[in-house]
Formats: C-alpha cells, sequence, structure tokens
C-alpha cells in the first residue's frame, strides 16, 4: 500500500535550530575515533615487501627448476643419445657375431665335408692297401715258388749238363758244330758249318730257350717252316734226347740251304 511523501517528515524538519557561531559545534561534541592508518600504511608496504620477496622467490625458483628441468632435459638427452650409440654398437656387435657365426658354421661345414672326404679316401686306402698286401704276398709265394723250380731245373740242368758232356762234344765234332751264347743267360746259340759240300763255310744257326722245362727255338738262320721246326721241338720236350734233336736240325738246314 503506497503513501504520500509527507515532507513534514523530511531531515529538514528534524533538523535542530540554527545556532550562532559562538554556539559549540556538533562534531566536537562527537567522540574521537583513531583508524590506525599509519599503522595499516606500515602493514601494507610491509605486506607489499613481502609478496614482492615471495615473487621473486618464486621467480627464482622457477627460473632454477627450468634451468634444472634443461639441465635435465639435455642429460636425459645425452643419455638417449648414448644409449642409442650404445644400441647401434650393439647391434653391429651382434652383425659381426652372427657373421662370425655363420663363418664358423660354413667353416665347420666345410671341415666336416673335407673330414668325410678324408675319411673315405683313407677307407679306400686302407683297402687298396689291404688289396696290394695280398697281391705283395701272393707274388712273393709265386716268385718262391718259381725260384724253387728254377733251382730244381737249375739243378737237373746242372746233373744232366755233367752227364752230357761227353756227348755233346761228340755232337759237336760229329755234327760240325759249336755252341755259343745268345746275349741272355737262358738262350744257347748252336751255329752249325760244313752243310754244303760246295761250300763248306756256309753255316747256319739257332737261338734255343732254356728258362723253361720246354725248350723253345726263337730264331733260326736261315729261316725253317715253323710246322717242321714245332714238330721238332715237341718230339725233344717229350723224349728228352737233345742229340738226336741236334741232329734233326742239322738235317733241316741242310734241306733249307739246299
Amino acid at each position: 500500500m503506497s503513501s504520500s511523501f509527507d515532507p513534514s517528515l523530511s531531515t529538514s524538519g528534524m533538523r535542530p535550530p540554527l545556532t550562532t557561531a559562538d554556539a559549540p559545534s556538533m562534531a566536537d561534541s562527537l567522540p574521537s575515533i583513531n583508524f590506525g592508518f599509519e599503522d595499516l600504511r606500515n602493514r601494507m608496504a610491509q605486506f607489499s615487501m613481502q609478496f614482492d620477496a615471495f615473487i621473486e622467490r618464486g621467480r627464482k625458483q622457477v627460473l632454477e627448476e627450468r634451468n634444472q628441468f634443461r639441465i635435465n632435459l639435455a642429460e636425459l638427452q645425452e643419455d638417449q643419445r648414448m644409449k642409442q650409440k650404445d644400441i647401434e654398437i650393439l647391434n653391429l656387435k651382434s652383425q659381426t657375431h652372427e657373421q662370425t657365426l655363420q663363418k664358423e658354421a660354413a667353416e665347420a661345414a666345410e671341415m666336416h665335408a673335407a673330414i668325410s672326404s678324408i675319411t673315405l679316401e683313407r677307407d679306400a686306402r686302407l683297402v687298396k692297401r689291404d688289396r696290394l698286401r695280398q697281391q705283395i704276398a701272393e707274388t712273393q709265394k709265386s716268385i718262391s715258388q718259381r725260384l724253387d723250380a728254377q733251382k730244381a731245373h737249375a739243378r737237373n740242368l746242372d746233373a744232366q749238363t755233367r752227364l752230357n758232356v761227353p756227348e755233346l762234344d761228340f755232337w759237336q765234332d760229329y755234327l760240325c758244330l759249336r755252341i755259343e751264347g745268345a746275349g741272355r743267360e737262358d738262350r744257347l746259340k748252336f751255329i752249325y758249318s760244313h752243310l754244303l759240300e760246295k761250300d763248306w763255310e756256309a753255316e747256319a744257326w739257332f737261338e734255343l730257350g732254356t728258362a723253361s722245362r720246354d725248350y723253345e727255338v726263337y730264331h733260326t738262320r736261315p729261316k725253317l717252316e715253323r710246322e717242321a721246326l714245332e714238330q721238332e721241338l715237341d718230339i725233344l720236350n717229350e723224349d728228352r734226347d737233345f742229340g738226336a734233336f741236334l741232329k734233326r736240325m742239322r738235317k733241316l738246314f741242310v734241306e733249307a740251304l739246299k
């Protein structure tokens, strides 16, 4: 509910009556109040100084922390670089080690292959050595048997020679024959002369091989028919009558010269 303004209620109506200049002031009657402005000013100044000091300490701390952060960051970066370098070195060593392992594996494989080859070659040589030893033993046995046979044959020839010396002398004189060596130990050369009445100087000869039990004729001059020669040798090897053989050979040469 609204009310109307009453001028009588304004402050002007409550104003005391005007006083004279000599009358005491109303302010003089008020109690004195001390607001402490100086103390407040001093406290504000101290606060400002403390705040500035706080700000300065904070700024220094921030700078120190930032510098320390940069130092730590640089150290971390250096550590990271060193670690990266160590990693690269380790990778290089790992690659080198891997290559070394591969090389050693290849060399080991080559050595195993060489050992296998040498082993096979050794086994082959051992087999060859055993075979050669067996062949040498067989050859020595064969040689011993041949030597024994030759010694026995030589003994027989020696005995026969001692028995046939007078007979050979007789046939040499009777057949106009002389005996010479033929350039080898197992061959004798029999040379006939006085084969033709009109040419007593004409000669004929043959080479007789005595290396084995059966005699063999190698060369003749003049050349005789092989069939007739083989027939005479068969007779000699069968009856062992050497004198009769020399007589028949002289007859073959006479027929060949005629």
